[in-house]
């Protein structure tokens, strides 16, 4: 196998061999790799067949690139049945192609060996391309769960995947492409806010215990919003509590979920802990979407899945989305005896979230105040992916560290180094804001373009600085977005990506000033300095 798209990946460089850090098996990566292949050769099939193009089309691209994404779908047969999804809708586009016996290089499906084998800043620039575009794919498919859709970001998938298929493209026609991913990706990304607030209401700031009461509990994981509606729907009178798991924290913020009374608070921490979180539960779990580690044995009997997770042997619900099995499954374990706390890392027993776009501006005001009469001197947005790799502690020190007149933003599951630590206040508002997932990053940016504005300048003229954690392919779609916007002075870590050529690098540090991070006593020196 070959495999060098999340943060982790060995030696910082390639995971190769039987099983990668994930634990993804070369089959899998194998079956990924070609299932990406025709992903091409569909995108292929859609130039000058615009006509015959349909939202199946659209939904079978969508739903292959977010099931190659990082931790989503480890089993062979759901992978190899969305292969012959590919294959239908190809051949609605090219039926003629079926019929000729020679590859014509327009239609065909693409070998990803070829790829993987070409010069390093094509490489480089191509898999910033796919990584993205899988990112990107990931946020479609959660506004589409809601009625949500954009042809024109259906079409620009497209056309990334032609792109990667394109061995005599350089970096002139390569390079462009990049950056449209983070174009295209803020467009998707309001396209699944306004989904997500149109749907549930805009997030209110909202307190989440960190205690699991006594009794029948299901823990849900993963991103999707949606499940998490139909699953209190389903168990709603049933004597069985809702705990949300990792991303779904934010979940609580929504007014058309915190209604339920049974939604009763979070357990846990982030994605990468989950085989020893889920080990000591007396419930079953359901994982949704992406964030997720393979189940061990002594639990794998209570996990189930849903959407386009997939591992080999678990409980899957269908398009139906019956929670029966999963409900019945709590009823028979019957949860604790007795009401247990499960502090966060720093020992918080409970966790503030909802202070997305709709609350942060709400206060507008009240902040620019602060700012102008020098109360609040500084804002960093402390945000991105959590992970295993040493060195995620650099989050933890950072934040504890940042001086008092300074505002912490942050969103998806990083800030589970940190969100149960108390900074106090500042004007009124804690100093430590959640805005919430990863999902919420156009929350973020319409934050700081709001600022920007407020005081007449650029975003990079704020006294606002970003460092930025990642882990998988939605980290990337998000820095591409930044860049996309003319951000600068990011700092990124842990580690910088495998998947970045040294020239590729280069261009963004002289164009853009991307750093890694360094220590936090350090950087705090530099950005306040």
């Amino acid at each position: 196998m070959f495999c060098f798209q999340c943060e982790q990946t060995a030696g910082c460089k390639s995971c190769a061999g039987k099983v990668g850090v994930c634990g993804k098996k070369a089959d899998t990566a194998q079956i990924q790799d070609k299932l990406t292949g025709a992903l091409i050769g569909l995108a292929r099939a859609t130039e000058g067949n615009e006509h015959v193009v349909s939202d199946s089309t659209a939904a079978v691209i969508v739903e292959g690139l977010f099931a190659t994404l990082t931790n989503v779908n480890f089993d062979n047969d759901a992978l190899l049945a969305i292969m012959d999804k590919v294959d239908v809708e190809k051949r609605k586009l090219v039926p003629e192609c079926y019929k000729c016996a020679s590859a014509c290089g327009r239609n065909n499906d693409y070998d990803m060996n070829k790829l993987w084998n070409a010069d390093e800043d094509i490489r480089s620039l191509k898999s910033l391309i796919l990584f993205g575009i899988r990112g990107v794919a990931a946020y479609a498919y959660h506004a589409a769960v809601l009625g949500y859709k954009n042809e024109g970001v259906h079409k620009f998938l497209y056309k990334a995947l032609f792109a990667i298929g394109m061995d005599d493209w350089g970096m002139e026609e390569l390079l462009p492409i990049v950056l449209e991913v983070g174009e295209v990706n803020l467009k998707c990304m309001a396209m699944l806010d306004k989904a997500n607030t149109e749907t549930f209401g805009h997030p209110e700031p909202t307190q989440v215990s960190l205690t699991v009461e006594k009794g029948p509990f299901i823990v849900i994981t993963g991103h999707d919003l949606y499940d998490l509606k139909l699953l209190l729907e389903q168990t709603e009178g049933k004597g069985i509590n809702i705990y949300t798991h990792g991303e779904m924290l934010p979940a609580h913020a929504y007014p058309e979920l915190k209604k339920y009374p049974h939604l009763k608070g979070n357990f846990g921490t982030a994605w990468q802990n989950q085989q020893k979180e889920f080990a000591v539960l007396a419930a079953p779990i359901l994982f949704t979407t992406n964030c997720l580690m393979p189940p061990k044995d002594s639990y794998a009997d209570r996990v189930f899945t849903t959407e386009v997770v997939g591992y080999p042997g678990m409980q899957h619900i269908g398009p139906d989305k019956d929670f029966t099995p999963i409900i019945e499954k709590a009823l028979e374990l019957g949860g604790f005896d007795k009401d247990t706390t499960f502090p966060g890392i720093n020992g918080g027993e409970t966790v503030m979230t909802g202070f997305a776009r709709n609350t942060v501006m709400s206060v507008a005001g009240t902040v620019i105040d602060a700012v102008k009469a020098g109360a609040i001197k500084h804002f960093f947005l402390v945000a991105g992916c959590d992970g295993s790799r040493p060195g995620r502690n650099y989050y933890t020190e950072f934040v504890k560290q940042t001086p008092k007149d300074t505002v912490v933003l942050t969103l998806a599951c990083g800030k589970y180094r940190f969100n149960d630590l108390d900074l106090g206040t500042i004007g009124g508002l804690p100093r430590l804001l959640d805005i919430g997932q990863c999902n919420d990053a156009y929350s973020a940016i319409q934050i700081a373009v709001a600022l920007a504005d407020a005081f007449g300048c650029g975003v990079n003229d704020l006294p606002l600085s970003m460092v930025l954690s990642w882990y998988e392919q939605k980290a990337v779609c998000i820095l591409l977005t930044l860049l996309h916007l003319g951000i600068k002075n990011i700092r990124l870590g842990p580690t910088l990506p495998a998947f970045v050529s040294p020239n590729v690098l280069s261009f963004l540090v002289e164009k853009f000033n991307i750093a890694p991070i360094t220590t936090p006593e350090e950087d705090l020196k530099a950005i306040l300095g």
